[in-house]
């Protein structure tokens, strides 16, 4: 059942009165690639890659193009590319 609401005007806050921002956006910055996967379709090849966001965990990661990423965030590929020389370098010698 409803009951009857009695408004008090001493309540009622003016919206000047809070300081409110006008751009609250939220930006996501990746911190790591955790995984790489190549699907192959019927013409072409598409990788993806799986990204770790600030401020999420591990199990919200999301897959994103490889492409876009690398265009984007280039520092994030730099050190697995020199672990990845490291290790054919490192292959070839056995």
């Amino acid at each position: 059942m409803l009951k009857k609401c009695m408004d008090d005007p001493l309540l009622i806050i003016p919206i000047e009165d809070i300081g409110i921002k006008e751009s609250l956006s939220n930006k996501e910055i990746p911190v790591q690639i955790l995984d790489r996967q190549v699907r192959r379709l019927r013409t072409k090849e598409v990788a993806s890659v799986k990204v770790l966001w600030r401020n999420q965990f591990v199990e919200e990661a999301t897959w994103e193009a490889e492409e876009d990423m690398k265009k984007r965030y280039p520092h994030l590929f730099e050190t697995r590319e020199i672990l990845d020389q490291s290790t054919n370098s490192l292959l070839s010698t056995l």
